[in-house]
């Protein structure tokens, strides 16, 4: 465990229980969104693959050009 992970457990553990219990749904709903975002982009793999690959196939093929972030 990290120390600021151990202090702020310290913090938590001297509130009251239905904030300490508001912290940790907190805390459940971060790791739960954490690993779904795992699992997307593990599976987004292959598609991300042939997204890569169309790209390098229109820049190689001169049907890209340069653009600013205004001009998109």
């Amino acid at each position: 465990m990290t120390p600021l992970l151990e202090q702020a457990i310290v913090k938590v553990t001297q509130l009251p229980s239905l904030q300490q219990d508001a912290i940790a749904s907190l805390i459940f709903e971060e790791l739960l969104d954490e690993l779904e975002w795992d699992n997307r982009f593990a599976e987004s793999q292959n598609q991300l693959a042939k997204l890569a690959k169309k790209a390098r196939e229109d820049y190689q093929a001169g049907r890209v050009r340069k653009m600013g972030m205004d001009e998109l």
